[in-house]
């Protein structure tokens, strides 16, 4: 069994999983904190499954080996296809973010009309719609790949006008009464919240796969009696395997930190 103090570890493909950070630093600032962006291989939503299976077992390895407790998979296209093997293969709890999304979407649809949008390898895995159909069946589910999405945001492009152009022309089929939820199923694309919400208007509930599963990993770590015990404000430590100085700057406009310190690293074959 972990010890109580050993940090949280959490991966992604680039920067997005840094909303998942953000989220879980809200909600649990005692704990220590170890990121891994996978910048040198991202995206990972147009890739094989195979591919992301072994991208995702890499970046586990790497964050065991800092000695992590619980690992959260901050990328919705590991979620969808890796979750499985990584729990058949390491031994502490891990999170992913599709169930935490889906509960909560399905509690906060009135109509049954749920918008997932997402990377390709998300959306053509029909995760989210396995899952939300599990908890509601009957229900309807749109959903849509806005690959665009990930770019702009590694770009740093949070609130620019193309960035309001491609969501124009991805979210359209979105606005109510079509849907009365979107899931944001990319933890890339929280930050794009601002964007996404203008464009499909306030009759559409967004869904935040970064608070959602920053709850869940809250109930798994008081169950399994490993939340940290003390009132100290927990570290954090960033590691990326690419462009560590773009991610410094995007770090520091989105988390607000700014001494962000970040350290490279190399994986597998990037």
């Amino acid at each position: 069994m972990p010890e109580r103090s050993a940090p949280v570890g959490v991966f992604d493909s680039g920067v997005g999983g840094l909303s998942v950070i953000k989220a879980l630093v809200e909600r649990l600032p005692h704990e220590d904190y170890i990121y891994l962006g996978d910048t040198a291989r991202l995206p990972y939503g147009t890739k094989a499954k195979s591919t992301i299976v072994r991208f995702s077992i890499e970046n586990a390895e790497f964050l065991l080996s800092k000695g992590v407790k619980l690992i959260v998979v901050a990328c919705n296209s590991a979620s969808a296809t890796a979750l499985d093997a990584l729990r058949a293969r390491f031994d502490v709890p891990i999170v992913g973010v599709i169930r935490p999304g889906a509960e909560a979407a399905v509690q906060a649809t009135t109509s049954g009309s749920i918008g997932v949008i997402g990377t390709e390898a998300t959306i053509n895995s029909g995760c989210y719609e396995q899952e939300i159909l599990r908890l509601r069946p009957g229900a309807h589910v749109l959903g849509k790949p806005c690959p665009l999405f990930v770019p702009l945001v590694e770009e740093g492009w949070l609130d620019d006008p193309i960035t309001r152009q491609v969501a124009e022309r991805y979210l359209s089929a979105f606005r109510a009464p079509r849907v009365d939820v979107l899931i944001l199923g990319c933890t890339h694309y929280p930050l794009l919240a601002g964007v996404i919400a203008d464009v499909v208007g306030p009759q559409t509930a967004i869904v935040d796969s970064a608070s959602t599963v920053a709850a869940a990993v809250e109930g798994l770590l008081l169950r399994m009696s490993l939340a940290n015990d003390t009132n100290s404000p927990g570290t954090h430590r960033f590691y990326v395997t690419d462009l560590p100085a773009k991610v410094k700057r995007i770090g520091r406009m989105f988390l607000g930190i700014d001494d962000l310190s970040i350290e490279l690293v190399r994986l597998g074959s990037n």
